[in-house]
């Protein structure tokens, strides 16, 4: 089994409640969503000297002769989504378990039945909950799978806005957050390094969501502001 990895790569977790642990990003080339605001490249590139063709074993090899697994918090799994790979993971994980390495996993979480498949080598679930009015699709029964199978695994939900944001989805997304008991991360869209929503906006925004699910933060991608990847 081979498998396209666009980048491996030494860096900061920039979102999220793990903000500013080093880890080690593995960025797989496909995605089943595309949303508008996405701000990344994960597609494989051939004249790209670090996207390269692994089967299973070899990217664990790689890895083990490049770096000192033992220096990082964790591994993070990004893309892309990772989950489309599931099958790939599954000889390539229990590898990296054998030598105690934390497998932490950013995902669009619309992958419930591909996650439940490698549910026993994730440590930590980085999930997103899609707003309709930042990516115009409506996921929201596919979520609500995702997270049911998350039960068993420490989980939080990524959710990137605007000021498109309705009350609707804050209702939403606070229901997700009570029925599965998952902290929520509130995420401004950024605009290079500057956020696009204003810092009023957003602190109104974390009011509105506190007063009904006191469970949720606001942190804005710190990598953007370090100018790391």
């Amino acid at each position: 089994m081979e498998l396209k990895v666009k980048e491996i790569f030494d860096s900061i977790q920039g979102e999220g409640p793990y903000v500013g642990v080093r880890q080690l990003f593995i960025r797989f080339c496909r995605c089943n969503l595309l949303c508008e605001y996405c701000d990344t490249d994960f597609t494989y590139n051939f004249e790209d000297n670090s996207s390269k063709i692994f089967t299973p074993k070899s990217l664990y090899e790689f890895i083990k002769k490049e770096y000192n697994i033992s220096e990082f918090h964790s591994v993070s799994l990004t893309g892309g989504e990772p989950l489309l790979e599931w099958n790939f993971l599954q000889e390539f994980l229990p590898l990296l378990k054998n030598d105690g390495v934390k497998i932490y996993l950013e995902t669009n979480a619309t992958l419930a039945k591909e996650f439940y498949l490698i549910s026993d080598y994730i440590d930590i679930v980085s999930a997103d909950i899609k707003l309709k009015s930042s990516t115009g699709l409506d996921t929201t029964e596919l979520h609500s799978e995702f997270f049911r199978n998350c039960s068993k695994t420490e989980t939080f939900a990524k959710i990137v806005f605007d000021e498109n944001i309705t009350d609707k989805e804050i209702k939403k997304c606070a229901e997700f957050g009570e029925k599965y008991n998952i902290e929520l991360i509130l995420q401004p869209k950024m605009i290079g390094n500057k956020m696009s929503p204003s810092a009023q906006f957003c602190q109104n925004l974390l009011n509105k969501f506190t007063k009904i699910y006191p469970k949720t933060r606001l942190i804005p991608q710190v990598h953007k502001f370090l100018d790391v990847r």
